[in-house]
Parts: structure tokens; sequence; C-alpha cells
């Protein structure tokens, strides 16, 4: 616990003493609200119910009994859970006792030492409870957000009817058509460090109110679901001691997520007063810009190449102003376009806060492998290799495999790596893919 705490104090000592050498974009709230929400409509039983059968029957140690049994026995228990949440909705209050989480290090990937800590994400795991009263007061939320049409338009985490799929067609149908124009694009990623841990809980809170429109008992009920929050690392039945929550929202929570979109609205707005097109997906963000290789655009004021790098210099000091750590080190650039528009580019990197970061052959974008000419083709050799090793490990155990037992670890192991983002393998061409039938085959 002692090594997550004392990093996520670390950074917010690190960006606490640039905020006084930084300037900063103005940013006016996103859109007048027609509506405040000043209190949440009240729960009902029916409700309740629903929203436990469609839960998954996980247990937390800090659950007084199994939820396999609060499921099972959801007509008896459900309107004594009914009296918390409405309890807690409608006086704006939320109970000590669901504000306490498990911390769980999950290693960020399964390559890396398991020996360092800094390979570990902390994920929450929160009492049954908890969540039932988080999703409901989600529900409550998201209408607000869609009747005021408050979500950032080009955020694609964690909303209906949007994924990392829909994201990166965007994206990639975006650079097709510059290139279709004539021109090759800069694509850029960016990477945070610990991003949902170091959110501010003022700034949060400030955001609520003056740019979502929550007043009253719904701010207050988020205020005090934010505020003294306590976590402790088990692992194997060991413990360590207790810490007060004093930053961040919870991974693993309901509402940790949206409140992470909400508390990154303001960045949206910055990227678009530099017309630089852009994407993201959670803290995953890039941005692309259309960049014109003739001798003559590059002597008119501003070019594409000092628009983009002034944007990132924006981008990094408005993080900065708000508790986020852009992980310069880990920002990928890669030029996509036509084998002739790559070739005639003369940019060979960018310069970002002094640190010349070079042009990548090839970047990893949401788990999807980007080439220059977006013939997605080391991706799907990536794709093929990784299959074709799960079917020989599943292949050695069949023999004592059910066919159903089989059929759950080919769709866990190979199907489901198949079907992620496939939807850009339209139009590629055969001969990268010719190893993929011969996968689903077999």
């Amino acid at each position: 616990m002692a090594f997550f705490s004392s990093k996520i104090d670390s950074i917010h000592a690190i960006l606490s003493g640039c905020l006084s050498t930084l300037p900063i974009r103005t940013v006016d709230p996103q859109s007048a609200i027609s509506q405040p929400l000043h209190c949440f409509p009240e729960d009902s039983q029916q409700e309740v119910e629903d929203i436990i059968r469609r839960m998954k029957p996980s247990t937390c140690v800090l659950d007084p009994f199994p939820t396999a049994l609060v499921k099972t026995n959801i007509s008896i228990i459900s309107p004594l859970i009914t009296t918390v949440i409405d309890n807690s909705i409608q006086a704006g209050h939320v109970p000590p006792a669901l504000k306490t989480a498990i911390i769980r290090p999950i290693l960020k990937k399964l390559s890396l030492d398991p020996e360092i800590l800094a390979n570990y994400r902390p994920i929450s795991n929160l009492p049954f409870l908890s969540k039932v009263l988080e999703k409901a007061v989600s529900a409550r939320l998201q209408d607000h957000l869609k009747h005021n049409n408050l979500f950032e338009r080009f955020q694609s985490g964690f909303r209906s009817a949007h994924s990392t799929e829909t994201a990166l067609m965007r994206v990639t149908n975006d650079l097709l058509m510059t290139a279709d124009a004539g021109s090759p694009s800069l694509l850029i990623l960016l990477e945070l460090s610990a991003a949902f841990d170091t959110v501010d809980h003022c700034i949060l809170l400030n955001r609520l109110h003056h740019t979502i429109g929550l007043t009253d008992t719904a701010l207050d009920w988020f205020h005090l679901y934010l505020t003294d929050r306590t976590e402790y690392v088990s692992i194997g039945g060991a413990r360590s001691g207790t810490h007060t929550v004093t930053c961040g929202v919870p991974q693993g929570s309901v509402l940790g997520p949206t409140l992470f979109t909400l508390y990154m609205l303001p960045l949206g707005q910055i990227i678009s007063c530099f017309g630089v097109s852009f994407r993201c997906y959670a803290d995953d963000t890039q941005l692309y810009i259309k960049m014109d290789s003739s001798p003559s655009a590059t002597l008119l004021p501003p070019s594409p190449l000092s628009l983009i790098t002034t944007c990132l210099e924006e981008i990094k000091a408005w993080m900065k102003h708000n508790f986020l750590q852009l992980n310069s080190s880990k920002t990928e650039v890669i030029l996509v376009g036509t084998p002739h528009q790559i070739q005639s580019s003369s940019i060979t990197s960018i310069t970002f806060y002094g640190q010349v970061i070079p042009l990548s052959t090839s970047v990893t974008n949401l788990g999807v492998i980007f080439d220059p000419h977006l013939t997605f083709e080391a991706h799907i050799k990536r794709l093929c290799k990784n299959s074709f090793h799960h079917l020989r490990n599943i292949a050695k155990l069949r023999p004592s495999l059910s066919f159903p037992d089989a059929k759950k670890l080919i769709h866990a192991f190979v199907s489901s790596r198949l079907d992620y983002c496939n939807a850009l393998l339209t139009g590629t061409t055969d001969a990268p893919i010719d190893g993929q039938p011969i996968a689903i085959r077999r």
C-alpha cells in the first residue's frame, strides 16, 4: 500500500511545484445547462432488483454474505437494499462502510516482471452493496448527461454504443480519407501515468457543479462519495494498513470511469482550438492532423507541425494544472499515408517540451498495431501467431476436455482475439490475412 500511495503523493508534489510557472488556456463551461440536477429521483424496488439481476455474482471479502445468496433471495432482500439506496440518494449521504475498498494489484501486462511493484495496477474491490448504489446513481447521472448533451463528442470510453472499435474506426477512416485527398497525417498517441489515481477532488467537484450542473443534494452526494474513502491491499490472506484516499477515483468502481471522463471534458475544447482532430478512450488520447508536404505550404505560418507542437504544450500545461501527469517518454508518433506521401515528407520527428520524439515505424493503438500505410499486416501476423499459440496449447489438453469446456477455451483465448476490432480489417488485401482463416478453421 505504501508504494501506491507514495507514488500518487510524489506525482501530486511534482505537479504542484509546476503550477505557478505554467500558463493555461481559459476554458469556459461546455454548454448552458438547461436543467440543473438538484437531487436524484427516488429509486424503486423493481429498479434495484433489475440492477442486482444484471450484476455478476462476484463477492468481496467486505460483504457480510455471498452475492449469490443475495441474487437467490432477491425478493426478500431487495426491500432492505432499496431502503438503504433511497435514504442515501435522497439525503445526499454515503455510508462510511461503503467507502472502503480492497486493493488487488494486477499486472499491467503478463509479460512484465512480477517482482517490480511499478508493473502493477491497483484495482479496487468494492462491497456488493456499494456497487448497487453506484449503479443506481450512475443511471441518474447518465440521464442528466444525455438530457443536457454533456458528453464529449469524441470520447468513446464508458459510453453506450461506443467502444475501442468505434474509436479506431473513426480515426482510421479519417486518416484514409486524408491520404486519398493527397496528404499524409501525423498521428500522436498520448499516455498518462496513474490517471485515475491523481484526479483532484476539488477540481472534479467544481467541474460537476459548474460544467455538469449538479447542485444541492446531488452535489453533496458526490462530495461525500469522494471524501474520506479508505483502502488497503490484500494478497493471499495478508493485508496492509488502511490508507485514507485524498485524491483519485477508484478503479474497479462503477462511477469512477464516468467521473474521469467528466474530469477530462475541458481537454477536448483546448484541442479543438487548434483545429487538431482527436479521439479519446478513457485516458488514452490520440491527436492527428493533416500534413501538407508541398514546399509552398510550409512557408505559410502556422504550419501543421507548429500547430500540433503548440497544441501539445497546451495539453501538458492543462494536465499539470489538473494534476494529471503526461508521460512524454511514452508518447508515440507515426506518419500515416501512401508510400509516396511518406517518402515525400521531410518530417522525421517532433519536439515535445524539449524532448525529440522520432517517428515510429509502427505503434500499438488501443491494442491494434498501426503501420504507416494502414495495411495492418503486422497486427494480423501477431494475431495469427497468438491464436496458433493458444490453439496448440488447447489441443494438448483436448483429450481431457469436454466439448463445452473446449468451446469455452476457444472463445476465451482465440475467437475473442479474432473478433477484437476486426472491422478495421475490412478492405485490407488478402495477402496478410492468409493465416487468419486457418486459425478460425482450427
